[in-house]
């Protein structure tokens, strides 16, 4: 199948050879990737062009030659899935009772291997029904149906739940220029302050100025302060993509407003939940991501932690080994989470959505309890209770 691969760099001009071509399928039969797209495109990038400048026209191709391919198993990047098995075209609508009598398969290994089984099965387009590779029905595997828990292979999310999603995706990062709507979320993040004077002495200290004059028999004796400046620091980790997009918005206003009032501030991007490695460039979240671990090295446990996101996905995406939407995780979400709290003396979580609905959704109870119940809503109030928390 890489064949059409090496056509397909040479038709967006990356300068690749045949030679160099050779070297990737030896790497390959050679184990150095297995079982991961994203260690597959580095290990071909590296391979395949010798001169950064060509990295953009490699992202291109790599782009449209395996769009909707994820991490799931090598071994079924074999097998392509038709497009239209999965076009929409008869949605079908549950009851609450016909939802109620869908059986979850139980684990998140037997899922996939269910999978495994239906694509080495299938041979033509399913539509309506409750176990093959389609769409409109309350098969686990396709588009547009209605499942408790399945695999996602085309579409945009409906109902929050599924436990894999089988298309590489694009988020945008949070632009921090935005001004209309900030200024009472500015408001309510001063409630977070903790002033101290550093630096050089250039503020006018009145009283000390008066004392001094009056010591000196009347002549002026000036006398100046550094500046009081707000030490607090924050590390802001944001939820983007998938459900997270309609609440775009609020979190550019919260993002603007936070990078305005605290110094010392550094923001991440995460994907659903928490796992081993975060990024700050989201068209470079594959190649440029930063370990946990590093952020628990480097950052003090001062430093205070909020969480934005609606905490909205399967449950497998907090507790399960390779529960991860989008990569093989190879421990549960909630070790990291854990990490994070034991080291990190103050952590909150601020969600978009609705107070009311939270008990409601298994993965916002689960990320409430990893927080120990630090997590407020996304409004002004919950703004100010959460920064009144940090506070203490």
């Amino acid at each position: 199948m890489l064949v059409n691969f090496f056509f397909t760099l040479r038709e967006f001009r990356v300068p690749t050879t045949i030679r160099e071509f050779l070297d990737l399928m030896r790497g390959l039969e050679q184990g150095v990737v297995y079982a991961n797209i994203d260690d597959f495109y580095l290990f071909a990038r590296t391979a395949l062009v010798k001169d950064e400048r060509h990295f953009d026209k490699f992202d291109k191709a790599f782009a449209k030659y395996f769009e909707g391919i994820d991490s799931i198993d090598l071994d079924l990047l074999s097998k392509a899935i038709p497009e239209d098995w999965l076009r929409k075209e008869v949605e079908k609508h549950l009851t609450p009772e016909e939802m109620a009598e869908l059986q979850k398969m139980g684990s998140l290994e037997k899922l996939m291997e269910e999978f495994q089984k239906r694509l080495e099965e299938q041979h033509k387009r399913h539509q309506g029904g409750n176990r093959m590779v389609g769409t409109g029905g309350t098969s686990p595997f396709g588009a547009y149906g209605a499942n408790p828990e399945g695999i996602r292979l085309a579409g945009q999310s409906r109902n929050k739940t599924a436990v894999k999603v089988w298309e590489k995706r694009e988020f945008r990062n949070l632009d921090d220029s935005v001004e209309l709507g900030i200024r009472n979320i500015k408001v309510a993040l001063r409630r977070l302050r903790k002033f101290a004077r550093t630096g050089v002495a250039e503020e006018l200290d009145i009283n000390d100025t008066i004392r001094s004059t009056a010591h000196n028999a009347g002549m002026l004796d000036i006398k100046m302060v550094p500046e009081r400046k707000n030490q607090v620091k924050v590390l802001l980790f944001f939820d983007v993509g998938g459900s997270m997009d309609p609440h775009v918005r609020i979190c550019e206003e919260l993002f603007s407003a936070a990078r305005s009032e605290f110094k010392h501030m550094e923001y991440f991007y995460f994907h659903n939940f928490i796992y081993e490695g975060v990024w700050q460039d989201n068209f470079r979240r594959w190649s440029e991501r930063m370990p946990v671990w590093d952020i628990i090295h480097k950052y003090g446990p001062d430093y205070r932690v909020i969480f934005v996101g609606d905490a909205s996905m399967s449950p497998y995406e907090v507790m399960a080994v390779g529960g991860s939407v989008e990569h093989f995780n190879e421990e549960p979400g909630a070790v990291w989470m854990k990490r994070l709290t034991n080291h990190f003396q103050k952590v909150i979580w601020l969600n978009p959505e609705p107070e009311r609905l939270w008990n409601g959704t298994q993965s916002i109870v689960m990320a409430k309890d990893l927080v120990e119940q630090r997590m407020h809503p996304l409004t002004l109030k919950g703004i100010e209770a959460g920064m009144k928390y940090l506070s203490k």
